[in-house]
């Protein structure tokens, strides 16, 4: 029976599975916009893009907008009128969890958007998504750690009823990484923004999958919010059906269980390395560890 250590690895393996051999990165397509390259487009997404010829053009072994689409706002009209009619069509399963909520298109999160695109369908481009996960926890006098953790509602569209972070969401197009976490704070658990605004950036948690539904290239923002040891995060918005406290023992442990949503158990990993819950000396995959959570996109 595998241990806690290879459990770990393998999640982290298969939430890198795009860069790993046998991946269908050899055959996919560069989706390049202005010249720069903004995402991945698999085969079978190219082959469809290749009915609107008046919106897709490809060259290589990339695929870029007809000359004509050269500005931010005549890309996004046109792709949008495309998704909107493979949606019509039921041509990807992922678009039948359309959200109307737009994601920022561009090669680095630094660089200015060159168009949006509807967050359902960005994994049929490969582009860059971004969001904010929020860690809650508690620090004894004795120095004991705690976690909050939430289940997720069984209508969430993605991993209903796995475990998640105490908050986390998205990043939308024309929303800051810290006006994202306070609203998702306050929507999912009902953290007061003067609370929560005294949460910490604590860096970045990133990997490349792929599925069935495409490529997600991930970014995620991660704080971490000490909370006093009487506070207790309530149901918000109704995307959470309960949350947990428990000891940071048992989190780990959890961790590797078939109940955490993927990524936010690499969330927590990056928690308990940081912490010092996970050492080089004790830990025989801790750079493994490392290197998983921090690949380039």
């Amino acid at each position: 029976m595998a241990s806690w250590s290879e459990k770990m690895l393998q999640l982290l393996r298969r939430m890198n599975n795009f860069h790993l051999p046998g991946s269908s990165l050899e055959s996919c397509l560069r989706f390049e916009v202005a010249g720069e390259q903004v995402g991945w487009i698999p085969p079978k997404v190219a082959s469809i893009l290749g009915r609107f010829p008046a919106v897709f053009r490809p060259y290589g072994s990339a695929i870029t907008f007809c000359s004509e689409l050269d500005t931010f706002e005549s890309r996004s009209v046109a792709v949008d009128e495309v998704l909107q009619e493979l949606r019509r069509e039921a041509s990807f399963t992922c678009l039948i969890g359309w959200r109307d909520e737009q994601y920022a298109v561009m090669p680095r999160y630094c660089d200015p958007p060159l168009m949006y695109m509807e967050r359902a369908a960005t994994s049929l481009f490969g582009v860059k998504r971004y969001g904010v996960h929020v860690n809650g926890y508690t620090r004894d006098s004795s120095g004991n750690l705690n976690m909050w953790l939430a289940r997720r509602s069984l209508t969430k569209q993605t991993y209903p009823g796995r475990l998640d972070n105490m908050a986390a969401g998205g990043l939308a197009a024309g929303c800051s990484v810290r006006h994202t976490m306070v609203k998702e704070c306050e929507e999912e658990a009902c953290i007061p923004p003067g609370l929560a605004d005294q949460a910490r950036p604590v860096g970045t948690v990133s990997y490349t999958y792929e599925d069935d539904e495409g490529i997600f290239p991930e970014c995620q923002f991660v704080f971490d919010l000490e909370l006093p040891l009487n506070f207790q995060p309530h149901i918000g918005d109704g995307e959470v059906q309960a949350f947990y406290y428990y000891p940071i023992e048992k989190v780990k442990d959890l961790l590797v269980s078939e109940e955490f949503k993927p990524n936010c158990a690499m969330v927590v990993l990056d928690f308990l390395i940081r912490h010092a819950i996970i050492e080089p000396d004790s830990e025989p995959y801790y750079h493994e560890f490392v290197a998983g959570l921090h690949r380039s996109l």
